[in-house]
């Protein structure tokens, strides 16, 4: 029986969307397949694939403006970048400004009506500020993160350039299909290579 993925399967294994760390939490614990014998533990490829959807489907209930995109680390800031120039969707790379979703009185506040944070550990303070503001948060989520207020996970190697790379790219071509912005995946024309932050 043929795996139905939405990108075949090593496709994800040449990104290592499925490699974690060597410290696994025990919310991250049920998406874990294996621990390999060099300690680093390996995510079960149908749950990323299954939260991957989810994430994208819920996504696409939203219009490009009302979704903010945040990354703090720097291999998350081409990805995020290309993401929102071809989406339209709100981008915060590196730091996140303090108060930007709850204080109106500031020049950087942004409305938005869900959140996706590329880690919810460096991602924190937009997290919180979310949280605060009852929005919904999308958290990529590595085997050491703890998922406290986040809404969905998706288990995923947030730290890696080519997997970051990879979740922005079907990010973006699965929410222009489902809003329909484009009509078919042929009319995507990036490649992981357009969403690969630089050495």
């Amino acid at each position: 029986m043929a795996e139905d993925f939405l990108v075949p399967r090593d496709v994800y294994l040449k990104s290592g969307v499925h490699i974690g760390t060597k410290f696994k939490t025990k919310y991250m614990e049920k998406f874990i397949y294996k621990t390999r014998q060099d300690k680093l533990s390996v995510f079960n490829l149908q749950e990323v694939d299954k939260r991957l959807r989810l994430a994208f489907n819920l996504l696409s209930h939203y219009e490009p403006y009302e979704i903010l995109l945040v990354g703090r680390r720097e291999t998350a800031w081409k990805p995020i970048k290309k993401c929102s120039e071809i989406t339209g969707m709100t981008a915060i790379i590196g730091r996140y400004p303090p108060g930007m979703l709850t204080n109106p009185q500031l020049k950087t506040y942004r409305e938005a009506r869900i959140v996706l944070v590329s880690d919810p550990l460096l991602d924190k303070n937009a997290l919180n500020d979310a949280f605060s503001r009852g929005l919904p948060i999308i958290a990529l989520c590595d085997t050491n993160n703890t998922a406290n207020k986040v809404d969905l996970v998706v288990p995923f190697n947030n730290k890696g350039r080519n997997s970051l790379a990879l979740f922005f790219m079907l990010l973006a071509k699965n929410y222009m299909l489902n809003k329909k912005m484009i009509k078919s995946e042929d009319e995507f024309k990036y490649t992981l290579e357009d969403f690969v932050q630089p050495l």
